[in-house]
């Protein structure tokens, strides 16, 4: 049985099985050779919340070698991707929790303002990601876990270490940010 695996490489279920046994057995091959296979899935997780290379590059390590070091705790059940990427987004969580200084936001509002959907489905994905990841850094990390990895406020307070009226608050400025970037493009008005 051959499984896709959603990048240019392809395995069997059985050649990934016996990459990661290798990694058990703390094989160096075994690692390298798993860590460029998910390479650019990882690296895609850690770059919508870390913009500079240098610092995503030394977070995804980061992630890797927590995900070596427990992949012992992988049973076997379920996507091994989706196993590691919890593990790196642990480390984008750990790096993002150390590098912002939640305690100097404040909470103002907590309702949220939606751009309209008609507007965001003009822009294209590559424009969108460019215009969240303009937001400031609290405010993407934010918007990022709610939005695109589906966290919860408590979950994300958690996570963060903040609450979840300032995970709101950074959710709700998120989008009015992105609905007034959205409306300064034109995307607004009728073609």
């Amino acid at each position: 049985m051959s499984v896709a695996l959603a990048y240019t490489i392809t395995s069997t279920a059985s050649e990934l099985e016996q990459l990661i046994q290798g990694c058990i057995r703390n094989e160096r091959g075994a690692q390298e050779k798993l860590y460029r296979l998910f390479y650019p899935r990882m690296m895609a997780v850690v770059k919508r919340y870390i913009d500079h290379e240098e610092q995503a590059e030394e977070v995804m390590n980061n992630g890797f070698l927590r995900a070596f070091q427990k992949v012992k705790q992988y049973n076997f059940q379920g996507s091994f991707e989706g196993w590691l990427r919890k593990i790196v987004f642990h480390a984008v969580a750990d790096y993002v929790k150390q590098n912002n200084n939640y305690a100097s936001k404040m909470v103002f509002v907590e309702k949220d303002q939606c751009v309209e959907k008609d507007h965001a489905d003009k822009l294209y994905y590559d424009q969108l990601m460019k215009l969240v990841h303009a937001l400031p850094e609290a405010t993407r990390t934010v918007f990022n876990m709610y939005v695109m990895d589906g966290f919860t406020h408590r979950e994300i307070g958690n996570l963060l270490g903040i609450s979840e009226g300032t995970s709101k608050w950074h959710l709700s400025e998120g989008r009015k940010i992105l609905k007034e970037k959205i409306e300064r493009m034109g995307l607004h008005q009728n073609a």
